[in-house]
């Protein structure tokens, strides 16, 4: 079904990412992992070469919340392939602490959303003409149930009051996920490529473990509880990353590879178009060359 396709996933080196990656590898894709850590990175492309007998399993190194290294994974993806096929965003942190990006900016926004936003929008010459030639290309991002909390405050988009555990910043980073979904679905009309953002489910993966040892504790004991295994997880971003069945369906909202209504303010253009432009500035911002005086 995927022999011949060339498809990209972020945080491959674990939980959804690897299963997504793993089962879209047995269905004779290409898969490009992208993610920070090289042994980890080097380590999940021989498990899935060995797990599936795919040998076109190839990776780029980039840490993704810094806005050089992720224009640089898009450039170096570029420069090794003349189709993509699957763009599909699943890199994702939730921080119990507020920290800052290399860039200087709140670390959940920029590895949630603005390495969403830089690398598709990156991508997007390459993925129009892979539609063009060969009838379509996907854009699959992973946002999550949280995105219901969201408020998209983006006066305060860095989250510098009220921070807590990270609760807000996660919520409002995956609103964001879904906000930017749709403001791209707009923008893709009649290219033949279609963008959608899902909820993968609580899944039970190494997502939320942080260094505060009562958070990890009491979501550990969450996770193996009630979560979803990581295979589960990676049904609905599979789902729509290679199945006929979505085939030119966009701009849609998804929770076990069924569409679903996201949360009210979503929906507000005059917010997503908002969204874009702070997203265009912050990560112009980022990628300015440093003067030294």
């Amino acid at each position: 079904m995927m022999n011949g396709k060339v498809v990209i996933v972020t945080g491959a080196t674990n939980g959804i990412g690897q299963m997504a990656a793993q089962e879209i590898a047995a269905q004779g894709a290409t898969v490009v992992l992208i993610s920070r850590n090289q042994s980890k990175l080097e380590n999940t492309v021989e498990a899935i070469k060995s797990a599936t007998g795919n040998p076109n399993i190839t990776y780029i190194r980039a840490d993704l919340s810094h806005m050089a290294q992720v224009k640089q994974a898009a450039e170096t993806f570029l420069s090794q392939h003349d189709r993509l096929d699957v763009l599909l965003n699943n890199v994702g942190g939730w921080f119990s602490e507020r920290k800052l990006s290399p860039d200087g900016y709140e670390m959940t926004m920029a590895l949630n959303h603005l390495n969403y936003f830089l690398l598709t929008t990156s991508l997007l010459d390459i993925l129009k003409q892979t539609a063009a030639e060969y009838g379509e290309a996907r854009i699959v991002n992973v946002s999550s149930g949280s995105h219901y909390q969201g408020q998209a405050n983006f006066a305060d988009i860095q989250v510098e009051n009220g921070y807590g555990i990270g609760n807000k910043a996660y919520s409002e980073s995956k609103l964001m996920n879904v906000m930017f979904t749709y403001a791209l679905d707009r923008r893709l009309q009649g290219t033949g490529v279609t963008a959608n953002v899902l909820h993968p489910g609580f899944v039970n993966t190494g997502f939320g473990n942080s260094d505060n040892r009562v958070v990890t504790f009491f979501a550990n004991i969450a996770k193996n509880l009630f979560a979803k295994s990581p295979q589960q997880g990676a049904e609905t971003p599979v789902y729509l990353a290679t199945s006929p069945e979505v085939e030119g369906v966009s701009g849609k909202y998804w929770d076990n590879k069924q569409q679903k209504r996201s949360s009210k303010v979503s929906y507000n253009e005059a917010k997503q178009e908002e969204l874009w432009h702070i997203s265009e500035d912050l990560v112009e911002r980022a990628l300015q060359p440093v003067t030294v005086k």
